[in-house]
């Protein structure tokens, strides 16, 4: 990386020091064994149930759980958080188009909390430098038993009840209805277009998981609408792709920065249904039971990024981690060649210390499965299910991620292939003495706005290397071209020079850094 010398000036004013040598260990070998400096370090915080998130919050409450929650996140260095906003057909912002969860308040589908969630949650992850994915469920209608009198009148399962399916005990949203298509294409658009937010995210619902000797009553559909197709399974398999695809178009309409991802099952198809499927036993794959065609977003460029969920440990005959890994990365190498598509595995961070699997009983598995997926190239981070047992730690294993290899700040990858144009640096960069510390003023007075800045620091009066994540200061999102960060890590008797990148809203980086000392 270039570095701009502008407006560098040294003093002998000196700071305080209070930086743990686990957060920026000294590096031993060469650059080569460098840890990565981009990589995805997620937390789904699930809403549905009141998984990770309690019911009956007042706007003082919510905002003091989100703060310290994301504090704790920041803390472990994580650096995204994957926020359930829709998890049944309902919202957890002021929506037009869906009624307010019931998951917010613990009442009435419908019932307004008094404030939004989705607002305070992508704020206060911002003023924290982290990523806030929005995630939605598009086809689920309703938990098990749950009656769609229950719903708010409001809801388009009662305005439309033609709309609805019953399969088992779950309503859902027929897929192969282009009214239905065309309804979660608009909640993406309003969510897109009234949100900060980073990302849109879907994970592994799609048609829903099969039961025995059930069949999915979508026969209607596919008689009016799938008339070109053979198959009801292939019909099936073109609805999701076409769901795929349009909200990716509808994303990038709206703002093209915004990522599209998905974390589907973690298994494609077995060997035994296809030769280039995995070499994995799992009793359920994603393209003949939930009609989710993984291969074929890849092969279209209908995602930005895929997080499969592995959710199985690295001994576990029938569907080995490593085995998957391994597959999955193949995957992206080989059929993403519209445009590139960052990979990130799901972590069964649930499964640590409970599990039938005794592997989950080492409070080492899921470290090394970390491990595992760093050793693979096209692996670009991981993401953990959930935020629940990250707190609850079990075993320890979360305390061995922070200090082993959560240990520095990283940063999200980019999607460059939206947009590869070089941000601006700052126009100025003053740092001063403040009470917590040394306070940057980072002012940026161009038309094209950064969307992020990476403050690096290093000892004495010259710079040291910007590929060394170890160096990351911390992560600043732009506030209106006017942004103030004080570093409340530093020794009152040391000098300090920092370098501030620009970080373009795809997440390319200037090649220089603005330099100042003090």
């Amino acid at each position: 990386m270039k570095k701009k010398y502008v407006g560098r000036f040294v003093t002998s004013v000196m700071m305080a020091l209070v930086l743990l040598i686990s957060i920026f260990p000294t590096p031993t070998q060469g650059a080569s064994d460098l840890p990565p400096k981009h990589e995805m370090r997620a937390a789904w915080i699930a809403t549905v149930g009141n998984i990770d998130v309690k019911a009956g919050m007042t706007k003082a409450q919510y905002t003091t759980w989100v703060r310290q929650t994301l504090d704790q996140l920041k803390a472990q260095k994580f650096n995204a958080v994957i926020y359930q906003v829709k998890p049944t057909n309902d919202a957890f912002y002021p929506s037009k188009l869906a009624p307010w969860s019931s998951y917010i308040t613990g009442k009435k589908q419908g019932t307004n909390p008094g404030y939004d969630p989705l607002l305070i949650m992508t704020e206060e992850a911002h003023n924290r430098g982290m990523e806030l994915h929005a995630w939605v469920n598009p086809y689920r209608v309703t938990m098990p038993g749950q009656t769609l009198s229950s719903l708010a009148p409001t809801n388009v399962a009662r305005t439309n009840p033609s709309w609805v399916i019953k399969y088992g005990k779950q309503y859902y949203l027929n897929p192969g209805l282009p009214e239905v298509q065309n309804y979660l294409l608009a909640t993406v658009e309003e969510l897109v277009a009234n949100y900060d937010i980073d990302a849109v995210h879907m994970d592994d619902y799609f048609y829903p998981y099969k039961i025995k000797n059930v069949t999915f009553p979508d026969q209607a559909a596919f008689k009016k609408y799938g008339t070109s197709y053979k198959k009801i399974a292939d019909w099936r398999r073109n609805n999701v792709n076409q769901l795929v695809k349009d909200i990716y178009s509808t994303i990038k309409a709206t703002k093209p920065h915004v990522q599209f991802g998905i974390s589907p099952f973690g298994v494609w198809r077995n060997q035994s249904l296809d030769p280039t499927g995995s070499n994995t036993k799992a009793g359920v794959n994603n393209y003949d039971d939930l009609y989710a065609d993984t291969r074929q977003w890849m092969k279209d460029g209908s995602i930005d990024y895929i997080t499969p969920q592995i959710y199985w440990s690295k001994t576990l005959s029938v569907a080995k981690y490593e085995t998957l890994v391994n597959w999955w990365s193949k995957e992206v190498a080989t059929y993403a060649k519209v445009h590139p598509i960052n990979l990130y595995i799901g972590l069964a961070d649930y499964k640590v210390g409970t599990d039938a699997d005794k592997a989950w009983n080492n409070k080492m598995e899921l470290p090394n499965q970390v491990i595992t997926n760093r050793a693979d190239e096209m692996v670009q981070g991981q993401m953990h299910f959930s935020l629940k047992s990250i707190q609850k730690n079990k075993l320890g294993y979360a305390t061995i991620l922070q200090k082993q290899h959560y240990n520095y700040t990283a940063i999200t990858p980019a999607i460059s292939w939206e947009n590869d144009s070089l941000p601006k640096l700052p126009t100025s960069v003053q740092v001063n003495k403040a009470a917590a510390g040394l306070q940057l003023e980072i002012g940026q007075q161009t038309t094209e706005q950064p969307r992020k800045y990476i403050i690096y620091r290093f000892e004495g009066n010259e710079e040291g290397s910007y590929q060394d994540p170890r160096n990351i200061v911390d992560v600043v999102y732009n506030v209106q071209g006017h942004t103030v960060f004080v570093d409340k890590t530093v020794n009152a008797k040391k000098v300090y020079t920092y370098g501030v990148v620009s970080v373009s809203a795809t997440g390319v980086e200037s090649e220089e850094a603005y330099v100042v000392s003090r």
